[in-house]
């Protein structure tokens, strides 16, 4: 996967967390936010080398 389309899967997912908050679907919005959010940290972390 490359760079660009993991920035339009975290995307679609922040996305998709935006709708479930705006439709009152709290406990799905706050699980598609905490994956967007790990997931971003999981691909921007700096890859380390032994």
């Amino acid at each position: 996967m490359n760079a660009f389309q993991r920035d339009i899967l975290i995307s679609l997912i922040f996305i998709l967390g935006m709708f479930g908050f705006m439709s009152g679907e709290f406990i799905v919005s706050t699980v598609l936010f905490a994956s967007a959010a790990v997931l971003s940290n999981i691909f921007s972390s700096p890859k380390l080398h032994h």
